[in-house]
């Protein structure tokens, strides 16, 4: 029986591949629904040409990459579907449906990176503001995504904080990046606010244990709730936790931060180097990509605004 009942053109094989996708791997219900249409597709475009899952061989897998290309369809949704189609051809090879994976020898389709999608200013508002209360977790938590928005860092960087590389009195910190690299990044009000909150007696003491488990928790800026130093994972927690709470829709992550960061550096006319450095790019050409965002946002902004921008090409 098809998985969920739903009508299909798929082989068995594939429906079992489908079945042991929910079964044993437990992806969910749309992830399914997902690897069903592509392997339709896929399916479809193999009876077209009298052959099938089982006999199908490398040179046909190229060609049906260089049809979706002539088709026009995106170069990431061909590395979804081969992506599917790969794991079946795995599970087949697994079950002795073939003695063979004819996508073993295929190279994977290559995608252009995306554009960082960065919050909106009112968005970073709603995050931080949705910090309430002067408990301990309150005050690192809202000292923690002031700090990132206010420097750009990199979750690895502020997790690896130290008190030492806080300057307090000229709201300055050492951030360590790749390659171990060393800058220096200024921090505004906001931050600096919320920073001293978090170490005064009701703040960071509070969260002090009697005696630390691992050498250099004493030292951490920030702390997880068992008295270690907090971990990239939980900042994770921490800021879908206020994204939530916020009724942010897009997905939230450390890096969405230091791209909201950046890009609203240049919305106000931030010099693009002075950025590259403040967040800790070898490349010029990596923060030239937050050119592109804010040239957008600001035509986006244009046509909503300008009364006679409509019907109107860019130059």
């Amino acid at each position: 029986m098809p998985l969920d009942d739903a009508p299909t053109d798929l082989p068995l094989e594939a429906e079992e591949f489908l079945v042991w996708m929910s079964a044993e791997r437990g992806r969910a219900r749309n992830t399914i629904a997902a690897y069903r249409r592509d392997l339709t597709q896929y399916a479809a475009w193999l009876a077209a040409r009298d052959s099938d899952i089982l006999v199908v061989r490398h040179d046909d897998l190229v060609d049906w990459i260089a049809d979706q290309r002539r088709d026009g369809a995106a170069p990431s949704s061909i590395a979804r579907r081969l992506a599917a189609v790969r794991s079946l051809h795995r599970f087949l090879v697994t079950e002795r449906h073939r003695d063979d994976d004819p996508t073993a020898r295929l190279d994977g389709v290559r995608t252009p990176s995306g554009i960082p999608k960065p919050l909106t200013e009112d968005e970073v508002t709603s995050l931080l503001d949705a910090v309430t209360g002067h408990d301990a977790l309150a005050r690192r938590d809202r000292a923690l995504l002031e700090l990132m928005y206010a420097t750009g860092a990199r979750v690895a960087e502020v997790v690896g904080l130290s008190i030492g590389d806080v300057d307090f009195d000229h709201r300055m910190v050492r951030l360590y990046g790749k390659g171990s690299k060393e800058r220096l990044v200024p921090y505004g009000g906001a931050a600096a606010r919320a920073l001293d909150e978090w170490f005064e007696k009701s703040g960071r003491a509070a969260m002090v244990p009697t005696q630390w488990k691992r050498r250099g928790d004493a030292e951490a800026v920030f702390l997880n709730q068992r008295g270690g130093r907090l971990s990239r994972q939980g900042v994770w927690l921490i800021i879908k936790k206020y994204g939530q709470r916020a009724g942010i829709e897009s997905d939230l992550s450390p890096h969405v931060l230091r791209h909201s960061c950046a890009t609203h550096l240049l919305d106000h006319g931030a010099d693009l180097r002075i950025v590259q450095e403040m967040l800790g790019h070898a490349s010029i050409s990596t923060t030239q990509v937050y050119t592109r965002v804010s040239q957008e946002r600001l035509w986006d902004v244009y046509r909503s605004a300008h009364p006679r921008a409509v019907g109107r090409s860019v130059a």
